[in-house]
């Protein structure tokens, strides 16, 4: 400090005070409250009132569920367990896991359904992480065919046939490229087609013969409980994308042909219930096959589930590629990018990444959609919860089982929320 400056200034603070600790409502758990829950006289009105019904509801519930059976064979035993009081009879999950679980897959090849399931983390991994190794990929596209294998079973060579006819085709491709790309695009298409139509059930017979390899059959009437949600669910799902981008792009094509049968298609599938399709899979859609063909039904109701999950999602895909400014098409025509290269390098990633909170409410309906299957005679967790009820020793249950069903749904759906906001964040789509 100059002299000048000493003389005018009466006192001058020649050291610092100690610091203080902030008043204690502008810190920690009550500076949140205030903030959040009574920072006025409606949202403390409000406030009040939700705890109030939480805790009418606690008192309600809680209970009936603190007081829980879950070592008895029926009913009747539960309620002389409880002798009079309110309580829940978990029993019958503890009685009744496996059918809810598998339905009525072998018990001695439940092993399969669960090597599935860990496979089917084990594939999405390098899918949903960009931190997993990219090599791994490759798992992810063999993952259908192993799935099919362990769950149906059967000879290992029906798959590796399908899994030839997607060789043949990306061969076909590679060697018409060098001609033109839509003679390229035919012949990937056309060769596996007539792979699997004239040599595929020879060439499985010839093998299967040669080296009788595989697995014991199970039949899809086997399948059951949440088996089959995550069969039709993670199938339509993982098919539904790629199909609703190809119908949105279709729609938004130049070629009065390809826009005119995409917008049918959409229009059509959006405007008949899911319902109708599935009743549509399970009764009409053998008419539509050549004689003598015997399709899975589970296989006929993934079909209809993919269809119907494809039209929404094109249309949110649309919505995410009307969002994204004229510029960047300029930008990739700029660059000399064909249309394919445009798509994939330019305008999918952007506009993907602004769908994905739509995408990702799709999945969650389509996945709880699933239980519609229980109206054409497929056992999902709601049928066999009505053919648990149906037993003598489990006749007048309701809430034990539906409480698990949707605690398990809720389960994957929550994972699946969850996800969509770690994404989200990682992309920031919100452009803050």
């Amino acid at each position: 400090m100059s002299d000048t400056h000493a003389q005018t200034v009466a006192y001058v603070r020649d050291s610092m005070l100690p610091e203080k600790p902030p008043p204690i409502a502008e810190k920690g758990a009550i500076k949140w409250l205030r903030e959040n829950l009574f920072s006025g006289w409606l949202n403390t009105a409000l406030t009040v009132l939700s705890l109030l019904a939480v805790w009418y509801a606690l008192m309600a519930i809680g209970p009936w569920l603190l007081n829980t059976v879950w070592n008895v064979q029926s009913l009747r035993e539960c309620r002389e367990v409880l002798d009079g009081a309110s309580g829940a009879c978990f029993a019958v999950i503890k009685d009744r896991w496996h059918q809810l679980l598998f339905g009525f897959y072998p018990p001695q090849h439940y092993w399969r359904p669960v090597l599935t399931l860990v496979l089917m983390f084990v594939a999405l991994a390098p899918v949903l992480f960009s931190q997993v190794p990219r090599k791994m990929l490759g798992f992810s596209a063999l993952y259908p065919f192993i799935a099919y294998h362990l769950l149906w079973g059967g000879s290992i060579w029906l798959p590796v046939s399908v899994i030839l006819g997607f060789v043949l085709g990306y061969v076909a491709y590679r060697l018409l490229a060098r001609f033109a790309p839509l003679i390229a695009i035919a012949g990937a298409i056309l060769v596996p087609v007539i792979w699997w139509i004239m040599f595929a059930a020879g060439f499985t017979s010839a093998m299967t013969s040669v080296a009788p390899i595989g697995l014991d059959f199970i039949r899809s009437d086997r399948f059951g409980g949440f088996l089959i949600s995550l069969v039709i669910g993670v199938s339509g799902i993982s098919l539904s994308l790629p199909i609703g981008v190809l119908l949105a792009l279709g729609r938004q094509s130049d070629m009065v042909f390809v826009k005119s049968v995409c917008v049918m298609v959409i229009e059509f599938i959006r405007g008949v219930p899911l319902i109708t399709l599935l009743f549509t899979a399970s009764l009409l859609l053998n008419y539509f096959l050549p004689p003598g063909t015997a399709f899975d039904l589970i296989l006929r109701v993934i079909i209809m589930v993919t269809l119907f999950a494809s039209a929404y999602m094109a249309e949110v895909i649309r919505g995410g590629l009307a969002a994204l400014p004229k510029g960047q098409y300029e930008a990739a025509d700029a660059l000399g990018l064909d249309y394919w290269k445009a798509q994939r390098l330019i305008i999918m990633p952007q506009a993907l990444k602004i769908s994905i909170p739509g995408i990702v409410n799709t999945f969650i309906g389509l996945f709880k959609d699933t239980t519609l299957v229980v109206f054409i005679g497929l056992l999902d967790p709601i049928g066999l919860s009505n053919a648990i009820r149906a037993d003598t020793d489990w006749n007048g249950i309701y809430w034990e089982l539906f409480i698990f069903i949707g605690a398990l749904f809720f389960i994957f759906c929550f994972g699946m929320s969850r996800y969509s906001m770690y994404l989200e964040r990682k992309l920031k789509t919100d452009h803050k």
